[in-house]
């Protein structure tokens, strides 16, 4: 499917929505359980994506439209949540989020990204060179791959209790 930056917003805009709708109000062992040592709990995710709004998404977006490749992009934390989120509750992270969404919207908005904008080039510290197109796109794909990931975690907290349908869902056995 071809990039458009019209769909891409559509579905950046209802993430904080879904991430609500499947959170909000869960008890502790459903927002912190995780799939094991060194996996990401949903709230781990949340916290994931917060920092992302802050350090990447539009940030690196306005280095391209300023700078081309000759600014390469500051490495983001992947990480950085783990500090970053401790002591907060799942609501307000959620609350967080969901406003610091709004915000970048409004900001990819005003920086009136047109389409002959989304072969600018931006350099990044890992990947080398990439457009402006890559990075917008790739923001909706983190995004729908950590919506799943989200609901992969939360779905193995069940693995041992569903018993032997564990062999009609493949999302227990994927990654």
């Amino acid at each position: 499917m071809e990039f458009q930056l019209e769909h891409a917003k559509e579905i950046l805009s209802r993430t904080p929505g879904s991430l609500n709708s499947l959170l909000r109000g869960l008890p502790e062992e459903w927002a912190r359980g995780a799939e094991g040592p060194d996996t990401w709990s949903p709230y781990d995710i949340v916290g994931h994506l917060i920092h992302g709004e802050i350090t990447d998404w539009i940030p690196r977006t306005r280095i391209i439209l300023e700078y081309g490749d000759a600014k390469t992009f500051e490495p983001f934390d992947r990480f950085a949540q783990f500090g970053k989120s401790d002591g907060k509750s799942l609501e307000s992270l959620l609350d967080d989020f969901e406003a610091l969404r709004k915000q970048s919207l409004k900001a990819l908005d005003s920086l009136n990204v047109t389409p002959d904008k989304l072969s600018l080039r931006g350099s990044h510290p890992e990947l080398g060179v990439v457009t402006l197109g890559e990075l917008l796109a790739t923001w909706v794909a983190h995004d729908l791959s950590h919506l799943a990931q989200a609901a992969r975690v939360m779905c193995r907290q069940y693995s041992e209790a569903i018993g032997p349908w564990k062999a009609y869902l493949p999302i227990m056995n994927s990654r």
